[in-house]
């Protein structure tokens, strides 16, 4: 049975107590379902608030006492079901969109219901403004820039020509034929003040929760940003970069032109890479790295050094 109609036909179960949510272990609510899918989320699992709780046998007995646990075989293809159940509709605003009177807005602009442009915005041909989407004041969107449904943008933000704020991120679970079931991304984006995004750049929405790029934050042209990433105030990165979904970097992080880093793993404050650094680790505060693999940058000049010297001599 498809885990959407097992759902609605089983539901009744949690009368007493709905559900209205799927969310992540540590963002549910008494109202939300989560799942346990590996061991190392079993410590967030422990201080969960969540009502009910996709879980391998196994791990039953970790589960908080004050929640159900729905046994199954496959916790992540059980939530990827779920992120479709969940879904809000693409369309389902019901006011009008509000527009500051200062704002310039081109004619052919799209912008759903639901959605608020602030004080001096200038708005370029072809842009496509989702619903319920909140942009502040003093904003620039350039020719055709793509913001889905429910994405944030604060003041002063400028987005360059053809850059895609808050499409899906890239995810899927797998069954045991080798289908591929999608994941709806139900979360958002969020830009804070002063950012700037240069062309052609994408910046994946949440699959829970938000992504968000931090006040200052320069990101140049053809730049990917994954799912629940979280760049820290100042950074920088550089064009053709890509950061794989719930990476998260401290304040004034460097990223070199091609650099990519792994997912689920941190940069630290005022950390520099060098370009086509490639990131498979967490990387500490106040360090200087370059290379494949990554290497402190002073240890990977040694090794350029000493590869011109070992050519030479051959």
């Amino acid at each position: 049975m498809h885990y959407k109609n097992g759902w609605e036909v089983h539901s009744s179960f949690f009368d007493s107590t709905p559900i209205f949510n799927l969310e992540s272990p540590q963002n549910a609510t008494s109202d939300s379902i989560t799942f346990l899918e590996k061991d190392s989320y079993i410590e967030q699992i422990k201080t969960s608030k969540a009502r009910a709780i996709l879980t391998r046998k196994n791990h039953v007995d970790t589960l908080p006492k004050s929640a159900f646990a729905l046994v199954c075989e496959n916790p992540y293809l059980a939530m990827a079901y779920l992120t479709e159940y969940f879904a809000i509709p693409l369309f389902s605003a019901k006011t009008s969109p509000k527009i500051a009177e200062s704002a310039q807005i081109a004619s052919n602009v799209s912008i759903g219901k639901g959605s608020e442009i602030g004080e001096n915005c200038v708005i370029l041909a072809n842009v496509t403004i989702g619903e319920n989407v909140k942009i502040g004041t003093n904003c620039v969107l350039f020719p055709g820039v793509c913001i889905y449904n429910d994405c944030v943008i604060g003041d002063n933000v400028r987005i360059h020509a053809n850059s895609v704020i808050g499409s899906d991120g890239f995810g899927y679970a797998h069954t045991k034929d080798g289908r591929h079931v999608k994941i709806y991304h139900n979360g958002k984006v969020v830009l804070e003040n002063d950012v700037e995004i240069g062309a052609n750049t994408t910046i994946d929405r949440a699959v829970f929760g938000e992504t968000r790029i931090k006040q200052g934050t320069k990101i140049d042209n053809l730049v990917q940003i994954g799912h629940n990433c979280n760049i820290g105030e100042f950074s920088i990165i550089v064009s053709q970069a890509g950061i794989s979904g719930s990476t998260s970097t401290g304040r004034n992080v460097v990223l070199g032109g091609q650099c990519g880093s792994a997912g689920h793993l941190h940069i630290g404050d005022f950390t520099q890479v060098g370009a086509r650094g490639a990131i498979s680790k967490s990387l500490p505060a106040n360090g200087k790295f370059s290379g494949h693999p990554l290497l402190p940058i002073q240890d990977w000049l040694k090794l350029q050094a000493l590869l011109k010297k070992m050519l030479r001599k051959s």
